[in-house]
Order: C-alpha cells, then structure tokens, then sequence
C-alpha cells in the first residue's frame, strides 16, 4: 500500500478573519480565525486523487473546484492554520482511499428459502390479526 500525499504548504492560501462567537473584547480586537483556500486543480496531487476530490459531496468545496475550510476554534492564529491544514489533510487522505469495486452476487438457494419462510410466518402473524370468523 502507497502513502497518502502530502499537501505542499506553498498551495495553501490564509487568510486571517475575525472570529465568531464568545471571547469578550478579544474577538473584536484580535483577527485569529483563519480561512484556508486550496485550489484543487492547480495542486500537485495526483489525478486520481483530484478527481475523487472534487466528487466529493462537500459544503467545504466550492463549484469552481477550491476547499475552504474556516478554523477558529482556539485563540491563536498559528493553532488554528495548524487545525485548518490537518483537516484539509485529513480530507486528502480520504479521497486517497481507492474505494472497493462492487461485484454483483447472486442469493444462495438457502437464503431464498429463508427469506420467503419469513414472509409466510409474517404473513400468518398479520392474518391471526383480523377478526375472528365463525363465531357469529
């Protein structure tokens, strides 16, 4: 099995923002949320791996094909780009997983015995709900 690729750090785009949220005069003050930009089809990953990415179903990436992802969860600037880039990496990995081709199989003989002995005894359950004939 080969390695994930890495992401070069020079192909990432920040950008410092104001945080959201609690933290008093800080987050009004202090612009130590990030945005980090990573344009997937001018990066150096390999094909495959850009083309699983920009399948994804992701509200992080835009139409144009560029992931961004918004990082303020502590009050340093350089622990959130650190955050930022590691779920853009973690993102990465993900897409490197080459999935498994499905192969249609067929039912065994057995388990499609099974399957219609269930119906019939659900069948039998739901029937001995009706109403009782023959007492009237």
């Amino acid at each position: 099995m080969h390695a994930t690729p890495l992401i070069d750090p020079a192909e990432v785009d920040f950008t410092a923002i104001r945080a959201q949220g609690a933290g008093g005069q800080n987050v009004n003050k202090v612009s130590n949320a990030v945005h980090l930009r990573f344009v997937v089809r001018a990066s150096s990953l390999p094909e495959a791996v850009k083309t699983r990415l920009l399948a994804l179903h992701d509200t992080r990436l835009t139409q144009e094909g560029v992931i961004v992802i918004k990082a303020q969860g502590s009050r340093s600037l350089e622990q959130n780009k650190a955050d930022a880039l590691a779920r853009l990496q973690a993102m990465v990995d993900a897409a490197a997983v080459v999935p498994k081709t499905r192969r249609a199989t067929r039912p065994t003989r057995a388990a499609r015995e099974r399957r219609l002995q269930g119906k019939v005894q659900r069948g039998a359950v739901k029937q001995l709900r009706g109403r009782i004939r023959g007492l009237d």
